[in-house]
């Protein structure tokens, strides 16, 4: 709906700027001595400078018509004569008479309509209370109608008419037929639309048919009444007693009021009448899909052409042309052909829509974007079509005036260059975004592969960029085809680039570094790396100049790529889970070599541990030697990142195992006392003498075993 107003909006622009400038040929001069007609403008500067140079035709065609103001000042004029003649006319009768003739009408209308309105209360509540009624609540609504107000309103007006018979002519028997009639009608005319509300009143549609039922009866009464009394006027009866000139502004003013209220009553019933179009069982909503859709957008739309018709039928009442009847009729076609439109919309939609799902079901990402992208030039197509067939019934032809006019060919030109400029960039973002969602997708079968960590780290930045490239060149080529120069533009944003180059060289150093290293595939998203600055984590996200790492107690890092000389990356493959334990002397090695296999085995039978191993245990015996005792390694190969989680598994076991066993034990220090010869000590003070070969206590001095 936002494109077709939009489409509305252009057509209007188009139309007014739509006629040439002509010359004006002065009276009573010759056609041989006329003066040569003003030559086209040269239209510059692209759209906006064709816009630009018809802004003096557009406020030509915006002026108030001075001779509308003058015609009802006119008319005024007049009018207030025929009440000056009307009050001084001579009569026979008294104003008393007139006025009792005007009483006696009304009486005789109020009377019976009073007494009729009450015996039909009287019937309707008694035929509710019978046996077949009384379950059937829209057939008592209905009595309740008819009975009270519609056949009273029907059987006043003939009575009313027959008693004016007897009185002779006189304003205030012109007056009083007018107001009866004008009554009888409203009254008439409201209670039978609240006949037909009544009978949607069932299943979920009730509370909108309440709503309508207690907003409605005061407008509606008041639109009929002010309908039928400025029918009642336009009469050439009262138009003879009243003056035709006070007759025709009174019904004018009457119907423009009566277009007020209605437009008013539509826009507030607009969303108790979209339920009552579009709610419908379910059993036929699930039956109907295509016809409940369409209702669905109907009742979105319903209000616009009645609107419309009404708007129009404003203007012309305030008119004062011959031309009432082809507004008219131009309008009755506009709204036919807006309903059209949107059906027609509607069908396109649901055929597009079950293509779609089929392209779904079928994995077709292209062609799912593809049918969207014809579905987009479908709408587009139809909205011009619309604006063209609109013009022409509104007497302009927009293709006319972009072939014949200098300002038309111009618009046309800048906009099918915009236009094309859209579709083309459009159509390779399609393509491109298409193929990077396809290659970023999960695997849906065992069949295909998962997307590398590579793949995954460049392809959003690759999109990126191209989003970027795209909008940028549209957006220069958009405004070159708009009038504006952008040569200043793009040597502007040239300097300020290189200005920016030049005094952002660490900007530039992190943007390359951070290329290579992800040409380079040093890291990716998702792989704990350690760098040299000392940073170390998971790698959450890349930037053109930043790395984010989180880091095992849950904070987040930004580096500059320019800061990173070094990058160890613990992901890659494969990583080994290295073991070196350290034995006493006097442990049996081959018993503890048989320990570590022992723990190895445990680790590759349990269930979670086993798929971080890639082989199995590598024993490579005793590594070395020193004082503190012997030192067996062994290693398991696993998977990046699942070293962690064996090395702490297989320490655990393998502690258990030796504390059970009695011939191995783990190297160890602690403090003992070590035995010196006394010659050691000499140049010491001592408290007493002392034996001369007597040993010497010397505490905390360690000891393996």
């Amino acid at each position: 709906m936002l494109k077709f107003k939009t489409a509305i909006l252009l057509g209007a622009l188009l139309f007014l700027g739509s006629n040439e400038l002509e010359a004006v040929t002065l009276p009573g001069v010759p056609a041989a001595a006329e003066e040569p007609a003003t030559p086209e403008p040269l239209v510059q500067g692209g759209l906006l400078g064709a816009i630009s140079s018809s802004i003096d035709d557009v406020q030509d065609k915006l002026d108030l018509n001075e001779d509308l103001v003058d015609a009802w000042r006119l008319r005024a004029d007049r009018a207030a004569n025929e009440v000056d003649k009307l009050v001084n006319r001579p009569s026979n009768r008294s104003g008393w008479s007139v006025i009792g003739d005007f009483l006696m009408l009304s009486g005789v209308w109020l009377g019976s309509f009073a007494l009729l309105t009450v015996l039909g209360g009287i019937l309707a509540k008694r035929l509710n209370q019978g046996r077949f009624l009384r379950t059937r609540q829209r057939s008592q609504d209905l009595l309740n109608y008819v009975l009270p107000y519609t056949l009273p309103a029907l059987i006043c007006l003939p009575l009313t008419l027959y008693v004016s018979h007897f009185l002779p002519a006189s304003v205030g028997r012109a007056l009083a037929l007018c107001f009866a009639y004008a009554t009888s009608s409203g009254i008439f005319s409201t209670s039978m639309l609240l006949c037909v509300i009544v009978m949607f009143n069932t299943g979920h549609k009730r509370t909108a048919v309440q709503i309508i039922r207690d907003f409605c009866p005061r407008p509606l009464f008041l639109i009929g009444f002010l309908a039928a009394l400025s029918d009642a006027l336009t009469s050439p009866q009262i138009a003879r007693q009243l003056g035709g000139n006070i007759t025709s502004s009174a019904a004018v003013l009457t119907g423009f009021f009566v277009s007020i209220i209605f437009g008013l009553l539509v826009i507030r019933l607009r969303r108790p009448v979209a339920h009552l179009i579009r709610n419908r069982p379910l059993a036929q909503r699930l039956k109907q899909p295509s016809l409940q859709e369409s209702l669905r957008i109907f009742s979105g739309l319903w209000y616009w052409p009645i609107l419309l018709m009404v708007m129009v039928s404003a203007i012309n009442l305030l008119g004062v042309g011959d031309d009432n009847q082809k507004a008219l009729r131009c309008a009755l076609f506009t709204t036919i052909l807006l309903i059209a439109t949107v059906f027609l919309s509607t069908i396109f939609q649901h055929m597009f829509k079950s293509r779609q799902v089929e392209a779904i079901q079928r994995s077709s990402a292209y062609k799912e974007r593809f049918l969207s992208l014809l579905h987009a030039l479908l709408r587009i197509i139809m909205a011009v079509a619309f604006i063209e067939i609109l013009g022409r019934i509104w007497g302009v032809s927009l293709f006319e005036f972009a072939e014949q006019n200098k300002v038309g060919r111009a618009i046309s030109d800048s906009l099918s260059s915009m236009g094309l400029i859209f579709l083309v960039t459009w159509l390779l973002w399609v393509v491109l975004d298409t193929a990077i969602q396809e290659a970023l997708k999960p695997p849906v079968n065992k069949r295909t592969t998962q997307p590398s960590t590579r793949v995954k780290t460049i392809l959003p930045l690759l999109r990126n960029a191209i989003k970027i490239i795209l909008v940028v060149i549209c957006a220069i080529t958009t405004m070159a085809n708009l009038g504006i120069n952008v040569a200043p533009l793009l040597a502007g944003a040239g300097v300020v680039g290189l200005a920016i180059g030049f005094g952002s060289q660490q900007l530039v150093q992190d943007v390359i570094t951070g290329l290579f290293i992800i040409i380079e595939d040093t890291l990716s998203i998702g792989d704990w790396v350690v760098l040299d600055s000392g940073h170390a984590g998971t790698v959450e996200g890349l930037t053109i100049r930043t790395l984010r790492l989180r880091d095992g107690k849950g904070f987040v890092h930004s580096v500059p790529f320019g800061q990173i000389k070094a990058v160890t990356n613990q992901s890659r493959q494969f990583a080994y889970a290295f073991f070196s334990v350290q034995f006493t002397y006097d442990t049996d090695v081959d018993k503890a070599i048989e320990l570590i296999r022992e723990a190895g085995d445990s680790i590759r039978e349990d269930a979670f541990l086993k798929y971080n191993l890639q082989g199995p245990l590598d024993v490579f015996g005793v590594d070395k030697m020193d004082l503190n005792g012997v030192v067996l390694t062994a290693q398991f190969r696993t998977v990046s990142g699942g070293q962690y989680a064996v090395s702490r598994a297989f320490n655990q076991r393998l502690k258990k195992l030796v504390d059970n066993s009695p011939c191995v034990h783990f190297a160890q220090t602690y403090p003992q006392q070590v035995l010196m010869p006394r010659q050691a000590m000499a140049g010491q003070e001592d408290d007493g003498p002392a034996p001369e070969n007597s040993p010497v206590l010397l505490p905390d001095q360690p000891r393996t075993q």
